[in-house]
């Protein structure tokens, strides 16, 4: 099943045509986006994706998304939805048509969860650490490299997944020029060690991930501590949990990294989806 709503609130085929083929996001990747989880028709962590949409467009320089509409779209996505638990919805925002001046494009559409994603939440995955080809330091004086924002531009994410595929694993793990981890290609790291939850800084140029907060909110208050702050890509190893964290995954185990067995973190992984899931 899918749902497929424009930016004014009507409702589409999704199997129809609708993007020029001179739009901007689709010859570009000129856009941004979001993909929000929705559990029993309640969405989650609405309120920061959209702020992350805001900022996205920002750093982009489109025009200022109405993010209330936006807010208005998820409502009618999950409105028209017909099947109970768990589904996505995607948000699009594109500058647009590069000619006649149509202004900018956007659409939700609502995606049903693939059975892969939901059963690795219980099995753990394996992951691969991978060069991003950038150090961390660049961030604050290359804004023009767009480094910490969610666009369109993928297709190095998609690859690195693809590698990974031939690999014979499921995740990668990207880590800076320097040393420190950054992000997964669309997921956010955390590790655990001694009571402490730790994920890398958006200065790093990694997103601030939506899910990841919901975790460290729950946790602080059972007692948690919780830093955002460089990790090393040697203290992955070592610490007592692996994960990766995002709206589709929620908080999904590392039980292998780089082909080397980590320690058994089932017992925390369980923990740590209980205390997300107790935030809802």
């Amino acid at each position: 099943m899918r749902v497929l709503a424009m930016l004014d609130g009507t409702l589409a085929d999704p199997g129809a045509p609708h993007i020029r083929v001179d739009d901007l996001g689709l010859t570009r990747g000129d856009g941004v986006f979001e993909t929000v989880l929705v559990v029993d028709g309640q969405p989650r962590e609405l309120g920061p994706h959209l702020a992350r949409l805001g900022r996205s467009a920002a750093m982009l320089e489109l025009p200022a998304p109405d993010l209330a509409a936006w807010e208005r779209l998820v409502g009618v996505v999950i409105g028209a939805w017909t099947e109970p638990g768990e589904m996505a919805v995607k948000l699009v925002y594109t500058r647009g048509p590069e000619y006649s001046g149509g202004g900018p494009t956007g659409y939700a559409i609502g995606l049903p969860i693939g059975g892969r994603a939901v059963r690795n939440r219980t099995s753990g995955v394996t992951a691969v650490t991978l060069e991003r080809g950038f150090d961390p330091a660049v961030v604050e004086r290359a804004p023009w490299l767009l480094l910490g924002a969610k666009t369109l531009s993928y297709a190095v994410n998609m690859a690195a997944m693809r590698h990974a595929e031939k690999l014979g694993v499921d995740e990668v793990i990207f880590v800076g020029d320097d040393g420190t981890v950054l992000e997964g290609p669309t997921s956010t790291v955390v590790v655990a060690s001694g009571g402490t939850l730790r994920t890398p800084p958006p200065s790093s140029g990694v997103l601030p991930g939506t899910t990841q907060g919901a975790l460290f909110r729950a946790a602080e208050r059972a007692g948690w501590s919780t830093k955002v702050e460089p990790l090393r890509a040697d203290e992955l190893a070592t610490a007592d949990g692996l994960f990766v964290v995002s709206s589709v995954r929620k908080v999904t185990r590392v039980h292998t990294l780089d082909g080397a067995a980590l320690p058994d973190a089932t017992d925390l992984g369980t923990t740590l989806n209980a205390l997300y899931e107790a935030e809802y």
